[in-house]
């Protein structure tokens, strides 16, 4: 069986930029079915096209990509949200991860860590880019105005210790992969113990362990 094509939408106000991301994807097999200059047209393309993955800007006119990807979630489209950000502003990453975004990667990334970076998300996981959430949780750490833990948060207590220790990594950016070497386990264990504090936090996904991890106070 021929496996089906990704299809993705580019939603940016820099034509230049979506020219050479597209070259760059259709390059690699992967389907640009559309562009979108601003984000109410990005939603409404991600409506009409349904496209697997949108690689969304922050910086739109109007309508930016924060309110875009917000309305993609609360409209229960099936298109998953990819920011694509210059700079990793801690402001926006923490925006985007409640708007409900899927993934997060600088527009300096290698081609193939772009495609890469598709590909994952498509696929149902999520992609946080260590450059895009390490100065968030550093930020994060050091700021007084920062709440402290909360030992008491009954989603936190459903936790093992070892699934506290990897709820902390996956909210400083480590992938599976990563994770996997630094504790020097199987991938595949990763994964289980990852699905498991999904369903024990009530997280969607793991954009939304990374919310939880940091109002909590855990990291």
């Amino acid at each position: 069986m021929t496996p089906r094509v990704l299809r993705v939408l580019l939603a940016d106000d820099d034509p230049l930029l979506r020219t050479g991301v597209a070259v760059v994807l259709e390059a690699a097999g992967i389907d640009v079915v559309g562009e979108a200059g601003d984000g109410v047209r990005a939603v409404g393309l991600c409506r009409e096209l349904a496209p697997d993955v949108v690689l969304m800007d922050v910086r739109m006119p109007g309508c930016d990509g924060i309110e875009a990807t917000a309305r993609i979630v609360d409209a229960g489209l099936t298109t998953r949200v990819l920011v694509l950000t210059t700079f990793p502003d801690d402001a926006y990453v923490w925006r985007a991860l409640r708007a409900g975004a899927h993934g997060f990667l600088l527009k300096r990334a290698e081609p193939e860590r772009l495609v890469d970076a598709v590909r994952t998300v498509a696929a149902g996981h999520t992609l946080l880019d260590p450059l895009v959430t390490r100065p968030l949780v550093d930020r994060l750490v050091t700021d007084d105005r920062t709440p402290r833990p909360a030992p008491d948060d009954p989603r936190l207590r459903r936790l093992t210790s070892r699934e506290a220790q990897i709820l902390r990594l996956i909210a400083e950016g480590l992938s599976n992969a990563e994770l996997a070497d630094l504790l020097v386990i199987a991938e595949s264990t990763v994964k289980t113990h990852v699905k498991r504090i999904l369903h024990k936090i009530d997280a969607r996904d793991r954009a939304g362990a990374v919310v939880i991890a940091y109002r909590s106070g855990l990291v």
